[in-house]
Formats: structure tokens, C-alpha cells, sequence
């Protein structure tokens, strides 16, 4: 068998930031962790952090692609490339509100991509929302939760493919959700207006994640915590977009620093086809665009974002101020976790190709060279 070893300045081996390591190499996969005076002299040295790569729970888009444009597995692989650029060598292709023939699409997309490297499941977020909080999401798709989508995730579960659902509590039934998770499905809250109280109880019939946490769901105030307050002082995960314009810096540490249990944040892009494309595109018949690092729509309300995880990571540790290792189990661990796929974020059995490089800073400097 071909072995070899590598020697860099840090690893991420999925838990911790270690120093001192040296990596063994067997057919192209990373064997074991052992102390750096393990290795032979000659060992292959590397600059800065070597650590798995980002895994992304909300992907819209990218390299051109709107994936409810392009429901397709060619579609699913324009994507995942174009994130792929930038470090990120696991998502979920994220199809938002939409009719339901464009959901039955994605799902048969994701069906027939099974095993597709890169694809790690699907995110349905909506069309079961709040009309109030549906932000770019189209008002005339927005409707309760229904058998259609209930059959659509069984399908998926049955064919053992990790799924994400986006919901809002008033649109769906507690015995719904609770059904929901007993398929194995990630119920994640979002664009929703529901009380405290509503979001607790459907934190309690089983969901157990929040989608992009601030952002189209009910604020935390002093007298009315909403679903912000709710999910911050729960123990379900919540996905953030670092990018200093969905949410400020300062409310994405307070709210790290706030939560009761640790790594319960995870880091999302909720990228759209800008990323690695056009600086233009089609959502619902109308014309999007990028301007100056925002994606808006013609009325200039946000419509996604244009983002890498690489650049989410970078700002998490930089500018908000959140320790390396904590940032990086936000981008690998904490969302391999949630979905199921934990392999993703242990750098042991690890392919040599999914390996990146990041500086002391986790400025991502690109893949692993063989």
C-alpha cells in the first residue's frame, strides 16, 4: 500500500485545533492523527491549518444556477462545483417556495443524484411559511404544510437521503411536525411570525433546528422573545449567514455567547447563483441582482446572499471574534452533525481531495495538493 506523511503547522481534525501532529497517508486517505515525532524524516510539510472541508446546509445556488431554475442532478453538479472553488465539499441543494411540480422535481433530481460526490441530501425550505415573514419567497406559492410534501420527504427518507425542511410553527400542525421527525427529517423553523410559545411547542413535537437565525422570523423583545428569543435560549441548532448585512456582527455573537449548549450555531451561506456566476439572474420571473455585495430584488429587499462559507468563516473568527476552533466546528462539525454525516467532519478516513488549507487567520488558501 502507497503510505505516506504529512507534517502541517495545525490540523483541524474535527474536534480541535491540534499543533503538532503529523497525518498518515494510506491509498489516498488520511489513516491516522499521531504525535509530529512520529514522522519519518522527509514527511511532507504544510503551511498553516489542514482541516476537512465546509459543509453547507443552505446553497440556493451557484456558478449560474438557481437549483428550483435547474432541478436537475446536472443542475445539483453546477452547483456543488462552483462551491467547491471555495472549500466547500459537502451542501444541500436548497429549493425554496416554488409550485409543488418544481418541489417533485428537485426531490426526483436529488433521487437520481444519490451518491453524486458533494451532495450530502436536500433542503425544502418552504413553501409552508409565514406570508408575513416569506421575504423574497413568492406569497402566491405560500401555503400549509400538505400531504404533497409529506409524500415528497417520505420518498427521500425511504431512499435513507437526509433532508432538511424549513417550516414555519403556524403553517404546520405539532402532530405534522412531530411526523416530520419521525422520518428522520431535520425540522428546521424559519420565516415564521409564531409566538415564543408556538416555537416552543413545535421545538417539543420535534423540530430541532432553526433556519438562518434572525433573519424572516418574529424579533426578540423584551416582553415578546419570539421565535429569535426562543430558539437562542432552546438547545436546537440555528444556522447564521456571517455575512455583516443579513445579520451585524454584534447580534451574531451575542447570540453564540447566549446559547445554554455549545455547538448549536452553524455557519450557512444561502447562496445564490452569483456565487462563482453572473452578477444577475431570474427568480420568479424577476430580474436579481448583485449590488455592492447584496442581492436584491427590483423593490431592494434581500433575495439570498452572495456568499462562500470560506468568507463566512474568515469574518466569524476575524470580525466577530469567535476562537478558530469554535468557527471551524460551526462550518464542519456542528452541520455534518445535524444531518447525519458526521465521517464529513473527521479528518481521520478523510480523502486526500476533500482536505483544504487555511491560513492563521482561516483565510481559505485552497485544497490539499497531491
Amino acid at each position: 500500500m502507497h503510505t505516506d506523511w504529512l507534517l502541517p503547522d495545525l490540523v483541524f481534525d474535527g474536534e480541535s485545533l491540534c499543533e503538532h501532529k503529523a497525518l498518515r497517508v494510506k491509498d489516498n486517505a488520511i489513516e491516522g492523527v499521531y504525535d509530529a515525532s512520529s514522522a519519518p524524516e522527509g514527511a511532507r510539510r504544510i503551511s498553516g491549518i489542514l482541516s476537512p472541508g465546509f459543509i453547507d446546509l443552505q446553497v440556493n445556488g451557484g456558478g449560474g444556477v438557481l437549483f428550483n431554475a435547474a432541478p436537475t442532478p446536472k443542475g445539483i453538479s453546477a452547483i456543488i462545483a462552483a462551491h467547491r472553488k471555495f472549500g466547500t465539499t459537502g451542501l444541500l441543494p436548497t429549493v425554496i417556495t416554488d409550485a409543488s411540480d418544481v418541489m417533485e422535481k428537485a426531490v426526483n433530481a436529488v433521487l437520481a443524484a444519490d451518491g453524486l460526490a458533494g451532495m450530502l441530501g436536500i433542503h425544502i425550505e418552504g413553501p409552508h411559511i409565514s406570508v408575513s415573514r416569506r421575504g423574497t419567497h413568492a406569497e402566491c406559492f405560500v401555503r400549509p404544510m400538505d400531504k404533497s410534501t409529506m409524500l415528497q420527504v417520505e420518498r427521500l427518507r425511504n431512499a435513507d437521503i437526509a433532508v432538511m425542511i424549513t417550516l414555519a410553527p403556524e403553517a404546520a400542525t405539532v402532530d405534522q411536525i412531530a411526523y416530520l421527525a419521525s422520518l428522520g427529517a431535520v425540522v428546521s423553523i424559519g420565516h415564521s411570525d409564531a409566538s415564543s410559545d408556538d416555537t416552543k411547542r413545535a421545538i417539543e413535537a420535534g423540530a430541532k433546528c432553526a433556519t438562518h437565525l434572525f433573519n424572516a422570523m418574529s424579533p426578540m423583545l423584551n416582553r415578546a422573545p419570539g421565535v429569535t428569543g426562543a430558539v437562542i435560549n432552546s438547545n436546537i441548532a440555528a444556522g447564521m449567514i456571517v455575512d455583516g448585512i443579513h445579520v451585524s456582527d454584534e447580534m451574531i455573537g451575542l447570540a453564540m455567547r447566549a446559547r445554554p449548549v455549545k455547538d448549536k450555531m452553524f455557519l450557512v451561506s444561502d447562496a445564490m447563483p452569483t456565487v462563482g456566476g453572473p452578477d444577475k439572474f431570474n427568480l420568479y420571473g424577476v430580474d436579481v441582482h448583485l449590488e455592492n455585495g447584496r442581492i436584491v430584488n427590483d423593490e431592494g429587499s434581500l433575495a439570498g446572499a452572495h456568499l462562500t462559507l470560506a468568507k463566512g468563516v474568515h469574518r466569524l473568527a476575524n470580525v466577530v471574534g469567535i476562537d478558530r476552533t469554535q468557527t471551524l466546528r460551526a462550518a464542519i462539525t456542528v452541520p455534518s452533525n445535524l444531518i447525519g454525516c458526521t465521517e464529513r467532519a473527521k479528518i481521520v478516513g478523510m480523502p486526500l481531495n476533500d482536505l483544504i488549507c487555511l491560513d492563521a487567520d482561516l483565510q481559505f488558501t485552497g485544497f490539499l495538493e497531491s
